[in-house]
């Protein structure tokens, strides 16, 4: 009875994944990609999209065997990676609560585990837990510092908030800045934000600044784009 109840949730699962994988086609032929990041939901109260530096899941493979998955993960609860396969088969569907519960095992497990640390994270920005995912950026940025990546995220925690604090996002992009002055994702949140924040100078001049670094970025278009 339990193998058919397990079988009749992995079916679903992979009939799930199916629609999934089918409507990403669609949406990655149809939209502008910008870089490894995926834009986000727009600046509360004012129609300035972010762009995401965090990495999406991995595809790899389409269909994998879903039921297997799931039934290694509860019949081995100590197995960090039986942990992580089954978070990320939740994660593809967008199902963000049951990969929480996932990951979290997965990092009592190995609570050091750096990549662990920041899927959490960014499970939780997918599931719009700002607060809670700035944590985890938080958790992974006492282990590694510069981490351009996770350090920009969480500065646009800070923008995606119910009580925004444009200061702390604005502090932390050019934080990141001083890691890598040339990164692109970085220099754009950093003039959205300023430009939200009613410093207009400020957000020309990053607009320069990423214009010169790459006249031909989408990200230049875009922040010309809000700031009109």
């Amino acid at each position: 009875m339990q193998k058919s109840i397990t079988f009749g949730i992995g079916g679903l699962i992979v009939g799930l994944l199916i629609g999934f994988f089918a409507a990403n086609s669609i949406n990655r032929n149809s939209s502008q990609i910008v870089s490894p990041a995926q834009p986000n939901a727009p600046f509360q109260n004012q129609q300035v999209p972010n762009v995401l530096v965090k990495e999406q899941p991995a595809q790899g493979e389409m269909l994998p065997d879903i039921a297997a998955t799931l039934d290694k993960a509860k019949t081995e609860p100590n197995n960090f990676d039986a942990q992580m396969k089954a978070g990320d088969v939740y994660l593809q569907i967008k199902g963000f609560d049951k990969a929480v519960e996932f990951y979290e095992q997965a990092h009592r497990i190995k609570p050091e585990d750096y990549e662990t640390i920041v899927k959490l994270a960014n499970t939780y920005f997918d599931f719009r837990k700002f607060e809670e995912a700035g944590k985890w950026y938080e958790q992974a940025l006492s282990k590694k510092s510069n981490d351009t990546n996770v350090r920009t995220d969480l500065g646009i925690t800070f923008v995606e908030r119910e009580n925004p604090n444009l200061d702390r996002a604005i502090k932390e992009f050019q934080t990141s800045l001083q890691t890598n002055p040339k990164h692109e994702p970085t220099l754009y949140n950093l003039g959205a934000a300023q430009f939200k924040k009613g410093n207009i100078e400020e957000a020309n001049k990053i607009l320069m600044q990423l214009e010169a670094i790459n006249p031909q970025s989408q990200l230049v278009d875009r922040l010309q784009q809000i700031m009109k």
